[in-house]
């Protein structure tokens, strides 16, 4: 596609960030993303927090504040009630609610495929901007939030997952990441992404390359959710798990002695996941305990950036 270019864009499509940004002053910019998809649980309430959960993440790991949003809803009307949209709605109004985001409109479609999400607007002071390209050899690695929804939500349709485990994921999912994406502004991070579509290893070879570092991740301090290395090893993998494996490996160096299972997690697809945040060693632990002391609990540092092989993930 050609990509008409504008000086205020800080921004676009060629960056690959989470969201584009667009400068308005000296002090002010506007960050704008979009993200919808089919319900991944069965209770249309949820599905509508997790929906509008895993949209506003995008403006968070931007270091932004979101606030507004506009409803995406394609609805099959001749194959479900009404209330189950309206359940959606009132789902994806409470968690906007939640992040002080207001509703200011929307678009709806009769579709065969009941599908559901938000445009979002935020904005941030452009010198306060977190991307993806900068961090730095030395950097440490935090994650805010485990890796194994789409593997988890692959055993939920089979009959495979527990009620526990689908309860802690659930929750997850629907957890805004507006405390980590506050906290990391408050430290000055280098750089961050949050972990969507791409799995954990896609996102962290896009910060790699497009920050010309290497990353190093000690996998055994990467936070799972409990039962996903044994669905995993049952053989759940999403349809995307596979699409990230063929698009990033040629990036990822991997241990002999780590096992396929596990693998598999660090492909997997994620909705709504956490921040996947970059910043000087000597602020690290602080971050930590802070995020933790938030209610982060599940936060860890999982590895460390290097000056090469610059674009790889070296997984040990």
């Amino acid at each position: 596609m050609p990509v008409l270019s504008d000086p205020k864009v800080i921004r676009g499509m060629q960056s690959l960030d989470d969201a584009g940004v667009y400068q308005l002053r000296d002090d002010l910019a506007i960050i704008e993303t979009v993200d919808f998809f089919t319900p991944i649980v069965d209770d249309p309430y949820t599905f509508g927090q997790i929906a509008a959960a895993n949209a506003l993440s995008d403006v968070y790991a931007m270091g932004g504040k979101p606030l507004t949003a506009m409803n995406i809803v394609c609805f099959p009307s001749q194959s479900l009630d009404i209330s189950v949209l309206k359940d959606i709605l009132r789902g994806g109004g409470d968690k906007m609610a939640e992040a002080g985001v207001v509703l200011v409109g929307g678009h709806s479609i009769d579709d065969s495929e009941l599908k559901y999400g938000l445009s979002v607007t935020g904005v941030v002071h452009p010198r306060r901007l977190v991307t993806n390209s900068g961090a730095k050899a030395g950097d440490k690695l935090i994650l805010t939030k485990p890796l194994g929804t789409g593997i988890i939500s692959t055993a939920v349709k089979a009959g495979a997952a527990d009620r526990r485990t689908v309860a802690v994921v659930t929750k997850t999912m629907a957890t805004l990441n507006n405390r980590a994406a506050e906290l990391m502004q408050e430290v000055r991070v280098h750089a961050c992404t949050d972990i969507t579509g791409f799995g954990f290893l896609g996102h962290a070879v896009q910060l790699a390359q497009n920050s010309r570092i290497g990353i190093n991740i000690n996998v055994s301090s990467v936070p799972l959710f409990t039962k996903a290395a044994e669905l995993a090893r049952r053989g759940f993998r999403p349809g995307g798990l596979q699409r990230n494996r063929d698009f990033y490996s040629p990036c990822v160096k991997v241990a002999p002695e780590l096992p396929a299972h596990v693998l598999d997690l660090l492909y997997d697809p994620q909705t709504s996941g956490g921040l996947l945040i970059c910043l000087a060693a000597s602020k690290a632990e602080r971050l930590l305990s802070r995020l933790r002391q938030a209610g982060v609990k599940e936060a860890a540092v999982i590895g460390e950036a290097v000056s090469k092989p610059k674009g790889v993930i070296t997984l040990t």
